[in-house]
C-alpha cells in the first residue's frame, strides 16, 4: 500500500472502498435492506405461501414473513379435510387473521382456500356421478340435512331418499349419496341416494322380480301420495295412493304404519326412479269390473268434478267409478271447478280401471279436436 509521510504526521492512502451494486453501504441501509426482504402482512390480506409443516397439532405456512405463519382452525371437520388434501410444499392461499400474534407469528386461515377446493371437487363429483359418504345431521319436513367428510353441507330431498326409515332418529347415520345439483353463488348443494345406485347394481337387485309376482315388503315411510317399502337391503318398492284400494282414497289409510309388513303385487320396474312399483289392490279382483263394462267407447256420461290439477280433471262417475279428463282434452279458454257436473264422452277404460274421458263442449273453440 502506498503512503506519504508529511512533517511529523503521516497519511495513509490506498484504493478507495467501493460497494458492489445492491450492497448496503451503511448500517441504516443494511437494516432497511433486511426489513424490505420480508413480507409485512396486513389483516384480511390474501397471501400465497407454501406448507412447511402439516400435523394434526400444527400447520405452518411460509408466506415470506420473518417467521412461519400459523394456521388457525378449530373446526375438526375442516382440519381433517386440510390434513387429507394437503402435503408439505403445497402452494396455498391464506387469509391473514392477525398480522403478528403475541408469539411473533402471523396467524392465518385456510378456510377460503379449502372451500374453493371443496367446490371444485363437488363439481367434479357432479360430472362423474361418483358415490361419496355423507352423514345425516338432521331431518326436516322435506328431507335431510347432510354433511360430507370434506365439510360440504347440503340437502337430501325426500324425493331422492332410498331405504331410509321414517319416524326414526337418523342423526349421525352414514349414507352413500351423489351430487345432483350445485349453485356456488347460492351455496346450494343437493344430494341424492337414488342417483348413487348405479344401473348395474339396480339390475342385479331387480332381476328376480317380474310383473305379477307377489311379495311381502316392510313399510319404510308413508307420504301423502303413497307408501314406500323395502324389498331387500338395496331395493325400494312404492305403492301409489291409487294402488292401495279399488276405492278412491284422499290419503293413506291409518291401518298402514311404518315397520309393518304388507303383501303386494309387482306392477313393474322403474329404472329412472330405481324402484319397484307395487300394488295392494290388485291382490283382489276389481269389484267394479262388471260396472266398467258399461263404459263403452263413445258413450255419453255425466260426472262430478272431484279434483282439478295442472295435468287433469278427476270425476266421480258414481258407484266408485273414477273418470279422468287429460289436460290435452281441455281447451285453453275453458275452465272447470270442483263440484261442477259436466257431460263427457268415453274414450277408453285404462288398465288401472279408470275411465278416460273427453268433455262435451257446448261450443268448440277454433282448432279444437
Amino acid at each position: 500500500m502506498a503512503r506519504t509521510v508529511q512533517s511529523s504526521k503521516f497519511k495513509v492512502q490506498g484504493k478507495p472502498q467501493t460497494s458492489k451494486p445492491g450492497q448496503a453501504k451503511t448500517m441504516a441501509e443494511l437494516m432497511a435492506s433486511s426489513k424490505s426482504s420480508f413480507v409485512s402482512p396486513k389483516k384480511g390480506e390474501i397471501l400465497q405461501g407454501s406448507i412447511t409443516k402439516l400435523t394434526s397439532s400444527e400447520i405452518l405456512v411460509d408466506i415470506g414473513s420473518k417467521s412461519p405463519a400459523v394456521v388457525l382452525e378449530k373446526d375438526k371437520r375442516i382440519l381433517k379435510s386440510l390434513l387429507d388434501s394437503l402435503k408439505v410444499e403445497d402452494k396455498v392461499d391464506v387469509q391473514v387473521l392477525n398480522p403478528e400474534s403475541e408469539y411473533g407469528n402471523t396467524v392465518v386461515s385456510l378456510r377460503r382456500f379449502n372451500e374453493g377446493k371443496m367446490w371444485e371437487k363437488l363439481e367434479d363429483l357432479q360430472k362423474s356421478k361418483e358415490k361419496i359418504t355423507a352423514v345425516i345431521d338432521a331431518s326436516t319436513k322435506g328431507g335431510f340435512l347432510v354433511t360430507t367428510a370434506d365439510g360440504a353441507s347440503g340437502f337430501l330431498p325426500n324425493s331422492q331418499v332410498s331405504l331410509l326409515p321414517q319416524n326414526e332418529n337418523l342423526a349421525g347415520k352414514a349414507i352413500k349419496v351423489s351430487v345432483i345439483e350445485l349453485s356456488r353463488p347460492l351455496r346450494k348443494i343437493i344430494f341424492s341416494q337414488k342417483a348413487a345406485i348405479d344401473n348395474v347394481e339396480f339390475e342385479k337387485s331387480t332381476k328376480n322380480y317380474k310383473r305379477g309376482d307377489k311379495v311381502v315388503v316392510k313399510i319404510n315411510s308413508i307420504a301423502p301420495f303413497g307408501i314406500f317399502a323395502v324389498l331387500n337391503e338395496s331395493l325400494e318398492g312404492f305403492v301409489h295412493l291409487s294402488e292401495i284400494s279399488w276405492d278412491q282414497l284422499s290419503e293413506v289409510p291409518k291401518d298402514y304404519t311404518v315397520g309393518n309388513n304388507i303383501e303386494a303385487i309387482v306392477l313393474g320396474i322403474e329404472k329412472v326412479a330405481k324402484r319397484v312399483n307395487l300394488s295392494i289392490k290388485r291382490l283382489k279382483a276389481n269389484p267394479y269390473e262388471e260396472k266398467l263394462k258399461e263404459f263403452g267407447v263413445d258413450k255419453k256420461v255425466k260426472g262430478t268434478i272431484t279434483g282439478v290439477s295442472s295435468s287433469r280433471l278427476t270425476l266421480n262417475l258414481g258407484e266408485g267409478i273414477e273418470g279422468i279428463i287429460k289436460k290435452e282434452k281441455i281447451p285453453p279458454t275453458v275452465t272447470f271447478s270442483e263440484g261442477q257436473l259436466i257431460d263427457a264422452t268415453v274414450l277408453e277404460v285404462d288398465r288401472s280401471g279408470k275411465v278416460i274421458l273427453s268433455p262435451v263442449l257446448k261450443e268448440k273453440p277454433l282448432g279444437y279436436r
